[in-house]
């Protein structure tokens, strides 16, 4: 059956669900997805202190009597009276009270008082408890991507292990006897196989951990093999013989394995015959053989699937609105997926980009997606830039075909 774009995400959406979760030490999560959602308790600053060295003062005055001295991490009991001040360094806890703190550069002192010479406003120089981070606010959300700025806030709170998503176990091969690995010879009618190892690196560029399970000839039980031996990772990435050709025996050999398919074919050029589906908890992903084709393909539902899996929040492609560099035309009805450049400002298609092609992203930073219904973009005409090489997603589904 055959599914517009859209429809192929929310099948994938629906049929995937985020891997298991492990504990870590958050010297080691960096780049992780939570697992949970984590709250303060502990509020930041946990009491009011002083911003600046300078003097606390009580009242309105123009002179203060000097009563002592707060270093940073003191202990007091101080308690201000109407005209008097106290020497406060930067960090120390202030006392109840106190009306503002001026730097020490605004005032003259003698001996046991400070005149005024630049006042400042009430309030001025104190930071109050909660004001960085109150007690209960969030401090990651589920499915959040750690950064060094939340492993930061982490040990703020005195949190030492992190609940995170395991990373994502990724299987890849590619099928047809006329494929050869790179590392091999090759005769005048074989081709060197591109796709799997750009599918692996791409998946491991994506979090992911890899497994090359080999390659297939092209007959039922030589993929039945490979597949089962992958049917330990989340997800199997295959590229070739899910067509209708003579020799494409991909999707029988996962049909006898059990696979229960969504969907086998997609609106989309170049790459309709996608294909999604599970064999019990192995997602299988179903790419076409030609290069382009599968990398493009891989890039809209392989990525989305990779997050969904992965256990991230912002699943869903995000764009940048940009403007075409030239006119664009498709004289089908179904979605174009164009790889191209952007500076920017604008939008450049890719001067060539047929489905067969691997000269073609590594020139590329982007892509584009015309709609179905979308027959011609004109020059300088709006259009959505969804990022290759960066990545830019969001939580909520937004309609990113230009």
């Amino acid at each position: 059956m055959a599914v517009t774009m859209y429809e192929a995400l929310r099948y994938i959406e629906k049929n995937s669900v985020a891997v298991s979760s492990e504990i870590i030490p958050i010297e080691n999560a960096y780049g992780r997805i939570s697992a949970s959602s984590l709250f303060a308790t502990v509020a930041l600053p946990s009491f009011n202190n002083s911003a600046m060295d300078g003097f606390a003062l009580k009242g309105d005055h123009k002179t203060y009597t000097i009563v002592g001295k707060i270093l940073a991490g003191d202990r007091h009991t101080y308690q201000l009276q109407d005209g008097e001040c106290i020497k406060i360094l930067t960090g120390a806890r202030v006392p109840q009270d106190v009306d503002s703190i001026i730097p020490q550069e605004n005032v003259t002192i003698d001996e046991k008082h400070i005149t005024i010479n630049k006042p400042v406003p009430y309030g001025a120089n104190i930071r109050h408890k909660g004001e960085d981070i109150d007690i209960d606010q969030p401090i990651v959300r589920q499915g959040d991507v750690i950064t060094s700025a939340h492993i930061g806030l982490f040990a703020s709170q005195g949190i030492t292990h992190i609940d995170v998503y395991r990373p994502l176990r990724v299987a890849v091969f590619g099928s047809g006897s006329e494929l050869k690995l790179h590392f091999e010879k090759i005769d005048e009618a074989e081709i060197f196989n591109s796709n799997t190892p750009y599918l692996l690196s791409r998946a491991q560029e994506l979090g992911a951990q890899t497994r090359f399970i080999g390659k297939s000839d092209d007959s039922v039980e030589s993929l039945k093999k490979l597949i089962t031996s992958a049917l330990d990772c989340d997800l199997i990435v295959t590229s070739g013989g899910v067509s209708v050709g003579e020799a494409d025996f991909t999707k029988q050999a996962f049909t006898e394995l059990g696979m229960e398919i969504y969907f086998t074919k997609v609106l989309v050029k170049p790459g309709k015959p996608t294909t999604f589906g599970k064999i019990g908890d192995t997602a299988v992903l179903n790419l076409p053989g030609n290069p382009l084709a599968s990398a493009l393909n891989f890039e809209i539902f392989g990525k989305f699937l990779i997050n969904k899996l992965s256990g991230k929040a912002h699943i869903y492609p995000n764009y940048i609105q940009s403007k075409l560099s030239k006119e664009l035309s498709s004289p089908r009805p179904v979605a174009n997926i164009i790889p191209g450049t952007f500076n920017g400002q604008t939008f450049t298609p890719a001067n060539q980009y047929a489905p067969g092609m691997v000269n073609v992203l590594n020139h590329c930073n982007a892509l584009i997606v015309m709609a179905e219904e979308t027959n011609k973009i004109e020059k300088e005409e709006s259009v959505k830039v969804l990022p290759i090489q960066w990545e830019f997603f969001t939580k909520e589904f937004r309609e990113f075909m230009s």
